[in-house]
């Protein structure tokens, strides 16, 4: 087991509602952004003399963009249904992680200044002036939702918290009081192309690592290229499938798939990003700057398709927003979707019967799934309402010969969050990481015991991420955790092998 300077919350067979504790996360906060990483973004680097006043202009100015916004802040009624349905409140025991309760930190400002009984009457009606206790509370607790959007599942009014957090955050932007986590990401895609500041050479050696690497396995070509004009595809993927495990093992999955495919594709460094914080911290204008460089890559490349690797809010950004963010997208193929998910591009090679599997290379592992909450609650796959639920089960079904599902309360559209999306996913927050990966964590401990579950499979890079890194923290391995396309991957069989020629091997480092 992880060491840990805080209490880990014990497993249990189901998920219980905590003793509320109020302020047992009041000390939880990231840090804070520095001026050379909110310049670029353009914000100011620093909170400005009179934050409050433009913090309120900047509330108004939402409220008047997002008319959903204003309906949120109207509309709930506490009646309580939220309370217990967030996996930080559940793992943290804090009453401001109950999904209510965060947003009522900006519900009371909100009356305070745009409702006319809080102009006049604000202890009645709940409303406060926005302060700088106030602002530091937002500063905390906004920053322990990761928009995952479970609440508004169980919302008989449809609230959206995390529409809610992405205001917050984007007002505290707009003042001087960025989260360098994100701000610093946002800036690393603008400089190099990605959020990690691989640069291009870098891939190169990568991708040309990973050739190598399969070659040795294989016996089979299989080529990874990156700005090669006139693919048919470019394959836009988190950058996490460069390097760490097992993300990588992921990227070794969708080049066997296109290669088994025969189609040509390529990864472009100009674009070497699919994620888009630029919705963590609610910016369009951020969103809209990141989403072009894919289109500029698709241009520049002289595409036909885009395909997107697994990342769950990439997916939502491409299934979302990308047609409004950086379309018209009319110079690509009118016969493919725009985006696709690189399991739609697998689902329906199997559905025609194109590719080979191995089952056996999975035996080894009893697989789990988890439903990633960007995947599951804001976006589809396919042509069929429900399709990213079954098309990645389906793809491991179609590659393993032993899979479980957990329990279903905590799967699908009611899925528990891994506990570090939304721009959480940074070390300074790890507490409030390992203590709301609990419900979660709940559930794939009763498959492991109930089922012998080894392993679970996930389409997001947040998520992989996160559970290498809080899975020991409860005593599990890091490496239960794998990408789909690694399933994909094991049990493919390429066809060529040992008939390739040897002029066709990549040439050694």
């Amino acid at each position: 087991m992880a060491k840990a300077t805080f209490d880990v919350p014990e497993l249990t067979p189901y998920t219980e509602v905590p003793a509320v504790t109020p302020g047992a996360m009041a000390h939880s906060a990231p840090f804070v952004s520095k001026a050379e990483f909110q310049g670029p973004l353009g914000f100011p680097g620093e909170l400005v003399e009179d934050w409050q006043t433009r913090a309120i202009d900047k509330m108004g100015e939402l409220l008047g963009k997002y008319r959903s916004l204003r309906v949120y802040l109207d509309s709930c009624v506490k009646c309580g249904a939220c309370t217990d349905k967030c996996h930080y409140f559940l793992g943290t025991q804090d009453p401001k992680n109950m999904p209510v309760g965060r947003q009522d930190l900006m519900r009371k400002v909100y009356r305070r200044y745009f409702t006319l009984g809080g102009r006049f009457f604000p202890k009645l009606v709940g409303a406060e002036d926005f302060t700088k206790e106030v602002l530091d509370d937002w500063y905390s607790y906004f920053h322990q939702c990761s928009q995952c959007r479970r609440c508004s599942v169980f919302c008989p009014y449809g609230i959206d918290t995390a529409e809610i957090s992405m205001a917050a955050r984007e007002i505290m932007d707009s003042i001087g009081v960025g989260q360098k986590y994100c701000n610093e990401i946002i800036g690393k895609v603008y400089k190099i192309g990605n959020n990690l500041g691989l640069p291009g050479p870098a891939l190169v050696d990568t991708l040309e690592g990973l050739e190598e690497d399969v070659f040795d396995e294989t016996g089979v070509k299989v080529r990874y290229p990156i700005d090669e004009e006139g693919a048919e595809i470019l394959l836009v993927t988190p950058s996490a499938d460069f390097f760490a495990e097992p993300h990588v093992d992921g990227l070794i999955g969708y080049g066997k798939v296109f290669h088994a495919a025969g189609v040509s594709w390529t990864l472009s460094s100009h674009a070497s990003e699919a994620a888009n914080f630029g919705m963590f911290i609610g910016s369009y204008d951020n969103m809209r700057r990141v989403a072009q460089r894919i289109r500029e890559a698709a241009i520049a490349l002289k595409v036909k398709r885009i395909v997107f690797g697994e990342c769950g809010h990439a997916w939502r950004v491409a299934y979302s927003f990308l047609n409004t963010l950086a379309g018209p997208w009319d110079f690509l193929d009118p016969r493919y979707p725009v985006p696709q998910h690189i399991c739609e591009f697998t689902h329906d090679l199997i559905e025609q019967g194109r590719l080979t599997f191995d089952k056996s290379e999975n035996d080894d592992k009893v697989i789990t799934f988890h439903d990633s909450c960007n995947v599951a609650r804001a976006s589809r796959m396919g042509e069929v309402p429900g399709g990213q639920f079954e098309i990645p089960r389906a793809i491991i079904r179609a590659t393993c010969n032993h899979f479980y599902d957990m329990d279903e309360d905590t799967i699908r559209d009611r899925t528990f969050c891994c506990g570090g999306g939304g721009g959480l996913l940074t070390d300074d927050l790890i507490e409030l990481r390992v203590k709301g990966a609990k419900p979660r964590l709940d559930a794939l401990n009763n498959v492991m015991q109930e089922k012998g579950v080894t392993h679970m499979a996930a389409i997001c890079a947040i998520c992989k991420s996160q559970f290498t890194k809080v899975l020991p923290y409860y005593g599990m391995e890091m490496d239960q955790i794998v990408s789909l396309h690694q399933l994909v991957s094991n049990a493919i069989v390429l066809e060529g092998g040992e008939d390739d020629d040897e002029e066709d091997a990549p040439a050694a480092a």
